[in-house]
């Protein structure tokens, strides 16, 4: 069984990874206010707890979950460790004896107990022995009435306040400057500011890299000659190539014997990764393995439609989908300056085609807007249950690769 969730991510004040939200449906055919919530949490909680383990969705990161009242009531957060969840009290639910009591039993059990869409009530005062973080809707909730939950809790300093919804750089920043402590949001997914800049040598090297391994045919000497121009990319080549993903018997030692060994789909993957990752090394590597998600989901979708789209085209355009974000630079002004070709440039400028309706999807799917997710896959005729399960597989092979390239 896989989950039908997306998983966003929580940063901290240096957008390091903290933890994940899990946005769970009951089915990609099931949207929210469709479903029941306690029905939604309890197959969340089977799904974690009996199938495919909460930890390998998270990367063994704590898990933000969504509890209602009665799921509140009937223990079920007690079903995974203190360490796994974070008990995450619906924005619905009223504050009340039977939710306080609930939480005092929780804290007492060192689970770490979060406030959603939180609205300020003089109410709540009396949870805050037992709560640990706060989150707070920025697009909902004013300057004026976030300063009045700070003096709220100014006698807890234990709470923590976390910033929903922040969609771009400069609503980080504000928040930050008011005290927030963790930060979700899709904010770090875009570019930070617009500016133009030079590609470095490595990058530039790479970019050269990406355009001959397009080519119908590979050139051995050509790609050869641009890695012993490289030193670094030419040491992380015969690293990637040796590593245990590959169970080598001998080692590979020269540059020649690692192309051969890897092959054109291999090398591409490599060479996409390796053009993300040190493009820009101060960005968060939360948005370094999105982008890794979004190349291997592409991938694994374009392999299932039957050679509308190659596999190796589909990988590097969904990776290339957020260069823009990576190098904080404009899409256009990005593409400008790679030697790519039109199939990879065009669905990413134009956002037509069989190509970018894939990157759409796995869009709706980071975003878990399910209804659109339902009218795209419908669109490329893909199986829904086989969606979910690229999606998951992609999220774990970013997770592997994440570690590896890192």
């Amino acid at each position: 069984m896989y989950f039908y969730a997306a998983r966003q991510p929580i940063l901290d004040a240096n957008k390091k990874l903290y933890a994940y939200e899990l946005l769970f449906r009951d089915s990609l055919t099931n949207v929210f206010p469709d479903i029941d919530g306690d029905e939604a949490t309890s197959k969340m909680i089977e799904a974690s707890k009996f199938n495919m383990g909460i930890s390998e969705f998270t990367g063994n990161k704590p898990a933000f979950i969504n509890f209602t009242l009665d799921t509140l009531v009937d223990g079920y957060p007690e079903m995974l460790t203190n360490e796994e969840v974070v008990v995450e009290i619906l924005e619905t639910i009223k504050p009340g004896k039977k939710l306080l009591s609930v939480c005092k039993d929780l804290h007492s059990k060192g689970y770490t107990i979060a406030l959603d869409d939180y609205e300020h009530q003089a109410v709540w005062l009396h949870f805050y022995p037992f709560i640990k973080i706060i989150k707070i809707d920025i697009q909902a909730t004013s300057f004026d009435e976030v300063k009045d939950v700070i003096l709220a809790i100014k006698d807890f300093p234990h709470i923590e306040l976390l910033a929903e919804k922040v969609e771009t750089y400069q609503e980080y920043e504000q928040a930050l400057q008011l005290g927030f402590k963790y930060f979700q949001g899709f904010f770090f997914a875009k570019p930070e500011m617009v500016k133009t800049k030079n590609l470095t040598p490595s990058q530039l090297a790479m970019a050269e890299l990406l355009y001959e391994t397009s080519k119908p045919e590979l050139d051995l000497a050509s790609i050869t000659s641009v890695f012993e121009r490289d030193v670094s990319l030419s040491y992380k080549l015969l690293r990637y190539a040796n590593s245990a993903i590959f169970r080598r018997r001998s080692e590979v030692s020269t540059i020649k014997q690692a192309l051969v060994i890897l092959g054109s789909v291999e090398l591409k993957r490599f060479l996409g990764l390796m053009f993300a990752v040190t493009a820009n090394p101060d960005k968060p590597s939360e948005l370094i393995k999105l982008a890794m998600t979004r190349a291997k989901f592409c991938e694994l979708v374009a392999h299932d439609m039957n050679s509308k789209v190659d596999d190796s085209i589909a990988f590097l355009t969904g990776l290339l989908s957020m260069i823009d974000a990576i190098l904080d630079e404009e899409l256009e002004s990005v593409l400008a300056k790679l030697p790519l070709a039109a199939e990879i440039k065009d669905p990413l400028l134009t956002r037509k085609g069989t190509m970018a309706a894939i990157i759409k999807l796995v869009e709706f799917i980071e975003h878990a807007q399910w209804d659109k997710t339902n009218l795209v896959m419908e669109k490329l005729k893909l199986d829904k249950e086989q969606a979910v399960i690229h999606y998951n597989q992609a999220l774990a092979w970013a997770d592997e690769q994440s570690q590896l390239t890192g």
